[in-house]
């Protein structure tokens, strides 16, 4: 008898870089809860974002497909209404899906502004959530504390107090334990019906668009939302999640998505009244931070509340695992970028540096043995590992292979891209292509020219620019200033 089919959660953060954690060495790092899980997970030791800026990655993730292939080339454009989402792939296996937090894949205005309380309460129609049977989120805004939440249960975004991360993981956390996600003990209740969608076995391309054609339409029925772009602030109640399930002894396994903007500036946002504050001179900064002057002055600040709000979202994590039956779930926490805080003069992502591109990534799946892979891996790689523990075939189009099967320390490459320029200060200001192996990166400009080359085994804070026409510094070339 073939085991049973595990439940898959992903926990995605944002600008959280692969280096900011205590099981990575960082001594800045407050991470406890995620040093733990670290202990008995698989610790991929180079993942990389394919793609270091939010929605180019967010739509990486959720289609299996690079941008712009996937249809988000530009840093305004939506994600496909037909695309076909890891959602619908699993939906059509059988599994409940569910969806929590910032989205940033929506229609936005690109003359309204991206941070505070009108982005954040933009709403974002059924037809826009990727085919998730059960969605509460926001569309962005960067509200740290005190987040607006709509979706399936929620028809006008609503203010629920405390800090987002908490926010999002604990309405997660009650939507897991209603599918019976809780750990041996808990109050599980009863699976829906597993009869509902096609399995694997008989869920064919026909039947695959057909689900997603359907648009996925909650149980509780259709959401009477406004038509109008924004709703009328509203006050959370103390009610949970919910979703209609139909009585059935068949077990149907979830997959679920928890999405937090923590750590994404604003760093000098608040955090929970037990974080203390970091003394920004007590940091040690990484050897490729200039010293001496305003780009240390700026690491030093902005680090101080970067490692504030990791520590808070580590605890946020935390609490969250703890309800979550890890004999039966495959786990994934990685995040969308990183940041450069300071390193080669240079702030923010979008950059092909290690600070922006390389991400933590920590698994844990049923039958699973802890262990570091030194293999370079990526985001691509999780729709498809995610499709493959369902049982259901990787699309011939989608880059990403089954993280399960990774070799401990192989050679292999993976894509890397900035489709194009996002319009905001401090950002990478050119495209480039990048291929980035064990042991080296290369990237070409947007003229298809060697940039950037690396020897990261033999240079790990990418002091030595090794491509043809550079200087010895491996600064920008002068098209791409560090900005200030």
């Amino acid at each position: 008898m073939p085991a049973p089919r595990p439940n898959i959660l992903w926990i995605v953060t944002t600008q959280w870089r692969g280096q900011s954690c205590g099981f990575a060495g960082d001594a800045n790092a407050r991470t406890p809860r995620l040093d733990a899980f670290a202990k008995r997970a698989v610790v991929f030791d180079q993942a990389f974002s394919n793609h270091p800026f939010g929605p180019f990655a967010r739509a990486l993730l959720l289609s299996g497909r690079l941008s712009p292939a996937n249809g988000v080339r530009d840093y305004w454009d939506p994600l496909p209404r037909d695309t076909l989402t890891v959602a619908h792939h699993l939906g059509a296996a059988g599994y409940r899906t569910g969806f929590f937090g910032k989205w940033h894949l929506a229609p936005r205005d690109p003359l309204a502004p991206v941070v505070g309380e009108a982005h954040a309460r933009t709403l974002v129609p059924p037809q826009d959530r990727g085919g998730f049977e059960f969605w509460e989120g926001f569309e962005g805004g960067f509200l740290l504390n005190d987040p607006f939440l709509h979706g399936t249960t929620l028809p006008v975004p609503t203010c629920f107090p405390g800090y987002q991360s908490d926010v999002v993981c604990a309405r997660a956390a009650q939507w897991l334990q209603a599918q019976g996600a809780g750990r041996p003990g808990a109050d599980a209740k009863a699976g829906a019906d597993d009869s509902a969608h096609p399995r694997p076995s008989d869920a064919g391309p026909s039947e695959l668009r057909a689900y997603a054609e359907s648009g996925c339409a909650p149980a509780t029925g259709t959401n009477a939302e406004p038509s109008t772009a924004h709703s009328p602030r509203s006050t959370a109640t103390a009610e949970p999640p919910t979703v209609h399930r139909p009585q059935s002894t068949a077990h149907r396994p979830w997959f679920a998505i928890v999405s937090l903007e923590a750590p994404h500036p604003p760093y000098g946002a608040a955090t929970p009244p037990h974080i203390p504050l970091r003394d920004p001179a007590a940091l040690a900064l990484a050897p490729n931070v200039p010293l001496g002057g305003t780009v240390e002055a700026t690491a030093r600040r902005e680090l101080a509340g970067y490692h504030r709000h990791i520590e808070a979202t580590d605890q946020a994590i935390g609490r969250l695992l703890e309800q979550i039956d890890l004999a039966t779930t495959a786990v994934f926490i990685t995040s969308a970028h990183g940041d450069m805080h300071g390193a080669h003069g240079l702030f923010r992502k979008g950059w092909p540096y290690e600070e922006a591109i390389r991400v933590p990534l920590l698994a844990c799946w049923p039958g699973g043995a802890p262990q570091r892979i030194h293999t370079p891996v990526s985001l691509a790689d999780l729709p498809a590992t995610a499709l493959a523990l369902a049982g259901t075939a990787i699309p011939a189009q989608w880059p990403g292979a089954d993280l399960r099967l990774i070799a401990p320390d192989a050679e292999r490459e993976v894509s890397l891209s900035m489709p194009s320029v996002a319009p905001f200060p401090q950002q990478c200001p050119q495209t480039w292509t990048a291929v980035r192996t064990r042991d080296e990166i290369r990237v070409a400009g947007p003229d298809c020219l060697p940039w950037l080359r690396f020897d990261v085994r033999q240079d790990p804070w990418q002091q030595r620019n090794l491509a043809p026409t550079a200087d010895a510094t491996g600064a920008p070339p002068p098209h791409c200033p560090p900005a200030m």
